[in-house]
């Protein structure tokens, strides 16, 4: 993975520039210097925003930054009583065959991907079995230890669903129309489960409410939607994930890194990348490209943070 990149200190933010049109426009230049394939850009730097367009402004698919939407499900239910982060899976879903080690699962460690248990990724993995969660749940865990799947964050929605219903329609009046988010759309299994781990069409803009709602620790227009102890969780108490740059530790749906920020990181290059009071939303369509472009925005927005 490529290495955060060295970088004069930004300029001095031209009079009249705002902060976010500054941190844009060096962003921008960066985008286009890189030819990444970026569709869409929002930048917000306190309460100042700004934003940058390369294609059409349409919904689509942000890929894994939808497992932080899942993560804010989640603790929602929590805040309800709904749900417990640290009750074993099996409590929720009675007579489900369970692998080997599997009965220590929580709904915490399917969210922070250290259940333990490995099914990999395909494109057909919704329909390859009955139930994906069904078959995710009888294979053996290694035990607390890192193994990335979008089936553990499916796994973790059909447990929530348990509790409230259709996860999609549970969001509805709780997280999206607070949001000004209408009409969503999340891919379903032939179960008619929310996909959970991908799947979700947002524009770059509905991507950055969620980004602001993050960064205001759950706050949204002096309301609070979620509690700020899973916003929190959502980069802190890291598991070890691997060795490579920006993917050494996970927690709660967020990566550390690149340098000082944390993100959100969907395929392709959906991104929300955090740093201070600064909150940059990419959108894009250019999967090989989206580690070095996260790295340059990272630098961007920390030289921001000394402006």
């Amino acid at each position: 993975m490529p290495r955060t990149p060295e970088r004069a200190p930004l300029n001095e933010q031209p009079r009249g520039s705002t902060r976010a049109q500054f941190v844009r426009d060096q962003i921008v230049s960066e985008t286009d210097a890189a030819a990444f394939g970026a569709h869409g850009l929002h930048v917000l730097v306190g309460d100042d925003v700004a934003q940058h367009r390369w294609t059409a402004d349409v919904r689509e698919d942000i890929h894994s930054a939808a497992k932080g939407v899942c993560v804010l499900a989640a603790g929602i239910a929590a805040d309800e009583g709904r749900l417990s982060f640290d009750e074993p899976v099996a409590t929720y879903l009675p007579g489900v065959e369970l692998g080997e080690g599997v009965e220590a699962v929580t709904v915490r460690r399917l969210l922070t991907m250290t259940s333990g248990i490995d099914l990999a990724w395909s494109a057909t993995m919704m329909t390859d079995w009955p139930d994906l969660s069904d078959e995710f749940l009888r294979r053996p865990s290694r035990g607390p230890v890192f193994q990335y799947s979008n089936a553990s964050t499916y796994t973790a929605m059909r447990v929530l669903a348990e509790r409230v219903g259709d996860v999609a329609d549970y969001l509805a009046p709780r997280l999206f129309a607070p949001l000004g988010i209408d009409d969503v759309e999340w891919e379903r299994c032939p179960n008619g489960r929310i996909v959970a781990g991908g799947g979700l069409a947002l524009r770059t803009e509905e991507l950055a409410r969620i980004g602001r709602l993050i960064r205001d620790r759950g706050e949204w227009d002096g309301r609070r939607l979620v509690s700020a102890e899973w916003i929190d969780a959502m980069h802190s108490d890291w598991v070890t994930a691997g060795e490579n740059d920006g993917y050494a530790r996970y927690a709660l749906a967020g990566w550390d890194g690149p340098g000082a920020a944390w993100r959100l990181h969907g395929a392709y290059g959906q991104l929300l990348i955090f740093a201070g009071d600064a909150v940059a939303t990419l959108t894009a369509d250019d999967h090989f490209g989206a580690d070095a472009m996260a790295a340059r925005v990272a630098v961007i927005l920390a030289d921001a943070q000394q402006q």
